[in-house]
Formats: C-alpha cells, sequence, structure tokens
C-alpha cells in the first residue's frame, strides 16, 4: 500500500527566501531516498533539498526562480510503506560551507546506465582534466570521457606542447647558427627527422602518464569514446566496444576546437596540412606556404624555417597577428622578412589545385604573385569551436550558428547543471583560459561559491621573437578614446639583452592617465611569454606605476625591462636620456 508524503524545506539556518536555481527531477520521475530535488543559491552556499524517502514525484511545488525558507513545499512523493515510515528530513547545512552532495546521483528515468556519476566532464584537454580532477579533489564522483586514449586534449597531444618542443629545438639551430658572427662555429646541423620526431613524441609521453596517474590517484573514471548528448541527464558514448550509456547529475562540456578548412584546397592530398598534420614531421617541404599569418602559422613557419623549408606566409589582413599592436610585431616581421621568401599582406588564395609537382596556388591581393609553386601547404586560418558536434540540443543546451555555448561567470549554461568550458565559450581560445574556467565550473558544480573574475587575459605567440601581450592594447586604447600613457623601454637599452645579442625587441606598459594604474602591456623579445606574467599579475592586483618601478627588479635581466618601463612612465629612469617633463 502506497501513500503520499511532502517533501519540506528542512531546517538552513537563517537563510530566508533562498532562489530556486535548478529543478533537478520532474512528475512522474522515480526518485531515491536523499537524491537532490532542487538546487537553492544563498549568498553564501549552495544546497540541494533531498528527497527524504524513496518514491515517485507525483507533483512539483516550485519552479526556477522561486524563492523558499524553511517549511516551504518542494514537492510531493508517493511511497510505499517501508519507505513512508523514513520521512525525517536530514538537516541543510546553514553556515557559509556548501553541504555535501547526497551519494545517490539525480537522474531521470530511463533504461538502464551503463555508468552513473556525479559530474560527467566531456573532453579531457587542460580545460576538461582540471575540472574533473578539482571536482574529485572536492569529494564528487567523476566521469571523464575523452575520444582519444590519452588524456591532454588537443593542447596536450597536437598543439601547444609537442609545438613549444620544436619551437625549442628551432630556437638552438637558429642561435648556433648567429654565434657564428661572434666566433662561435658550429657549422651546418644536420637534422635526424626521427629523432626529433621522438623527442616531441616523449615530451607528449610524458605528460600523458603524468595525467594518467593522478586520475586512477584522484580515482576518476575514464571512458574513451565520442559523447554525445540523449537528454538533460543522460549521454551516449561510442566507444570501441559499442555504445556506452552514461546516467549524471551534472554534466561540464569541455570539448574544444578544431581548425577551420577551407573548402577550396584539396583536403584528401596529405600535401595540405593542418596545424596536427604540420607537427607530424612526416618530411621537411623544400617551399613550404603558411596560409595564416596568426599565432599557429608563424609558430610552425618558424620551425620549418629552422629545420630548412624556404617560406611564404600569405595573410589576409594588412599585418601579421591581425589585432595585436603594430609595433609589437614589427620587430618579428623585420626578422622573419629576413629569413623567408615572402610575406604575402592582404592577400589571399582564390585557388589551389594538386599535382604531380606539388601544390599550385593563386593568390590575389597587394603585389602578390599570380600563382605559386609549393612542395606543401600549411593552412592556419583559425579554429571553430565543437559545440554543435554533442547534440547538446538534446539537453536543451543553446548553440549558436558558429557553435559556441554562452555561459554565466559560473561557467553555467542556460541549463542550470550543465556546464561549459574552454574554447567552446567563445575566444579567446587558450588553454590557461580554460583551465581557469575548468576550476571554477568544478567548483560551482560540486556546491562551492565561485565565479570567473580574471580582469585580463594574456596570449602569446612563441615565435622568434617573441611576442606577448596582456590587457587593454595601446590601438584599443585610442580606438576607445581611453586617456592613457605609456612606458617603452628598448631592449637595446638592456644589458641582458645586448649580452645575449637581441635587441630587436622592447618592453611596453599600457598606464590609466588619471590613476596611473598599469591596464595593459605588451614585451616582443626573448622570453616574452614569461615576463608577460608579471604585467598580467600587476593588473590584476591594481599596480600603479611606482608599484612596477620601486619593485627591486634583478640585474641584468630581461625581466627589469618591466620595472623600467614604469619608469620611463613615470619619468625617473636614469637607463635612458628622456627629454625633461615641463
Amino acid at each position: 500500500m502506497s501513500e503520499r508524503i511532502e517533501v519540506r524545506v528542512p531546517d538552513i539556518g537563517d537563510f530566508r527566501d533562498v532562489p530556486v536555481i535548478e529543478v533537478l527531477v520532474s512528475p512522474g520521475e522515480r526518485v531515491r531516498k536523499d537524491q537532490g530535488l532542487v538546487t537553492l543559491e544563498s549568498d553564501k552556499a549552495t544546497m540541494e533539498v533531498p528527497a527524504t524517502a524513496e518514491g515517485v514525484v507525483v507533483s512539483l511545488a516550485v519552479k526556477v526562480g522561486d524563492k523558499v525558507s524553511e517549511g516551504s513545499l518542494i514537492a510531493t512523493l508517493e511511497v510505499g510503506e517501508a519507505e513512508a515510515a523514513s520521512v525525517p528530513a536530514p538537516p541543510l547545512a546553514g553556515s557559509p560551507a556548501p553541504v555535501e552532495r547526497p551519494s545517490a546521483p539525480a537522474v531521470l528515468p530511463s533504461a538502464k546506465a551503463d555508468h552513473d556519476c556525479e559530474i560527467a566532464v566531456i573532453g579531457a584537454g587542460p580545460g576538461g582534466y582540471t575540472a574533473a580532477f578539482r571536482a574529485a579533489d572536492l569529494g564528487r564522483r567523476v566521469l571523464l570521457i575523452e575520444r582519444y586514449p590519452e588524456l591532454g586534449g588537443v593542447c596536450l597531444n597536437v598543439g601547444c606542447i609537442p609545438s613549444k618542443a620544436l619551437l625549442h629545438a628551432a630556437g638552438l639551430i637558429e642561435e648556433a647558427e648567429a654565434f657564428a658572427a661572434h666566433g662561435i662555429h658550429f657549422g651546418k646541423p644536420r637534422i635526424e627527422l626521427e629523432a626529433l620526431a621522438a623527442f616531441k613524441a616523449s615530451v607528449v609521453a610524458q605528460l600523458n602518464r603524468g595525467l594518467a596517474g593522478m586520475a586512477k590517484q584522484r580515482k576518476v573514471e575514464r571512458l574513451t569514446g565520442r559523447a554525445r548528448f540523449a537528454d538533460p541527464h543522460h549521454l551516449e558514448v561510442e566507444t570501441a566496444e559499442g555504445s556506452k550509456r552514461v546516467r549524471f547529475e551534472k554534466a561540464i562540456i569541455a570539448v574544444g576546437s578544431r581548425a577551420v578548412k577551407l573548402p577550396i584546397f584539396p583536403w584528401g592530398d596529405p600535401r595540405i596540412m593542418d596545424s596536427t598534420d604540420a607537427l607530424a614531421l612526416s618530411e621537411i617541404p623544400r617551399r613550404l606556404l603558411v596560409v595564416g599569418g596568426g599565432i599557429i602559422g608563424l609558430e610552425m613557419a618558424c620551425v620549418y624555417s629552422a629545420l630548412g623549408s624556404e617560406i611564404t606566409v600569405v595573410e589576409l589582413m594588412d599585418q601579421l597577428m591581425p589585432g595585436t599592436d603594430p609595433d609589437l610585431v614589427k620587430p618579428l616581421h623585420d626578422r622573419i622578412r629576413k629569413r623567408y621568401a615572402a610575406i604575402l599582406l592582404k592577400t589571399k588564395v582564390i585557388a589551389a589545385e594538386a599535382t604531380r609537382e606539388g601544390i599550385r596556388v593563386r593568390f590575389e591581393g597587394e603585389g602578390a604573385p599570380a600563382e605559386g609553386m609549393f612542395d606543401r601547404v600549411l593552412v592556419a586560418v583559425g579554429r571553430i569551436p565543437n559545440g554543435r558536434e554533442i547534440a547538446a540540443e538534446r539537453a536543451g543546451v543553446q548553440v549558436d550558428e558558429r557553435g559556441f555555448i554562452s555561459v554565466d561567470r559560473q561557467m553555467r549554461t542556460n541549463v542550470a547543471h550543465i556546464f561549459a568550458i574552454g574554447d567552446v565559450t567563445g575566444p579567446p581560445m587558450l588553454a590557461h583560459k580554460a583551465t581557469h574556467e575548468g576550476k571554477v565550473a568544478a567548483e560551482v558544480a560540486a556546491g562551492e561559491k565561485s565565479e570567473f573574475v580574471a580582469r585580463v587575459i594574456p596570449s602569446v605567440a612563441y615565435t622568434d621573437p617573441e611576442v606577448a601581450w596582456v590587457g587593454v592594447t595601446e590601438t584599443e586604447a585610442k580606438r576607445q578614446g581611453l586617456e592613457v600613457g605609456v612606458g617603452k623601454f628598448p631592449h637595446a637599452a638592456s644589458g641582458r639583452a645586448i649580452g645575449i645579442a637581441r635587441t630587436e625587441g622592447f618592453t611596453k606598459l599600457v598606464f590609466d592617465k588619471a590613476t596611473h594604474r598599469v591596464i595593459g602591456g605588451g614585451i616582443v623579445g626573448p622570453h616574452a611569454g614569461d615576463l608577460i606574467a608579471e604585467v598580467t599579475l600587476a593588473i590584476e592586483m591594481g599596480a600603479e606605476a611606482a608599484d612596477i618601478g620601486l619593485s627591486i627588479h634583478p640585474h641584468p635581466t630581461l625581466a627589469e625591462t618591466v620595472g623600467m618601463a614604469a619608469e620611463v612612465f613615470e619619468g625617473t629612469v636614469t637607463d635612458l636620456f628622456l627629454p625633461r617633463r615641463r
């Protein structure tokens, strides 16, 4: 014999009128004892109201947006005799600390699931594995789903990490060549491509092993396959053993992005490469065309140039790295212009044909040749998000026509129990952005109070020289009509830069004129990617020019150029002679 019971908000301390941010069940659904029915969020904690017995949801008394207090009716359940005997509700935490999640996952009725978890993370790139590890550290049962056998995503396996290993090798070759002018002769390098590729692979493998070990230590369950939503609480994952059904309470979408493949190129020909193909190092082409003068294209151009390829770069816009301050790009442009066969700006490829002799490419643009013949072509014109690859609409998640998923500062999508992070949430498409977003999503999903509030996100091109920038650029400041001042210190005046024969760069800081607070910065030169971290911290901390300039930097270093750039703005620099201010 069954009876109906009411589930009400238990004792939640001093909280009153707490909003309902998520309804976890539906009428007609069978729920377990202690399974979450709704999620509440006060200004101090996120908490769930659990079912007081096992039964079927007859009706819900609240919806998202309603406000409840102790004693408010949440739902009516139909329960059996045995279950009805255990109706006293466990108290919810009234302290600032978030309550623990009940052990049973909140699910929708369905066929038996192969995997049951509290938090499912879809994608194991820097954002995804960070989210999974953080959620596990917070005591949640996590399933990490990745379509490839190894963790790390594009960044670790076919992106950031292997490209930096190759860029380091390229830097050694070019540095050795440059020092012939200073009395040290190494001779022409002999490139053993297989050994170099093995070094790159060993770097990736070491990090793969580290991630796999940390997943095991944290008891993060892994599933290899391609995931697609079946409904708001289920995923279908195509694995090598067939389709697996996953039931989850909450999900974090971390599916990243993929390279744009322009249709004018014959992609069936292996001589047409995207960045993943280029990193495979199958051969060193004599003539390489790089389509796209952004960060990825220029980094790979540096690698192949050092290995002996004749490089031509074609860029649709009027400068390399569009959107970056022109003065930051100029030292790089000046350096590679002497090394590459051609840099074609304001030019586009209008046709590409695979022939026995090579890839014949036709151009259109100011001063561009009509056509050229290349042994290989690298197409690096951007990336597109994978938001439309996971059937997110079945879960009610809104995905725009480009594949991006909108999120709030807690990384929630329009479906409150589903989060999204990384490339799929919009630019900048950077691993370090995804990592921080992954922590936020995991913490919020686990009931913590957290949000993504980064003031700025730094960008780095690991070219030679490196180019790095953060915050408001000088170009943006002018366009927005901001009253700013600039402190710029040339590396030609740096003892360290002179000592390593690399004086072409500079360090630039952008300050708010009224407050003298640093709001942006750019560095071009060796190790610019490392140096920009200080500028990022200064902006986050609200540092003024004097704070930076009066911080004693070690000498002689490239890092001290950051302090000297601040002194230039303040008018106190002694390592340069500047006209006296009136």
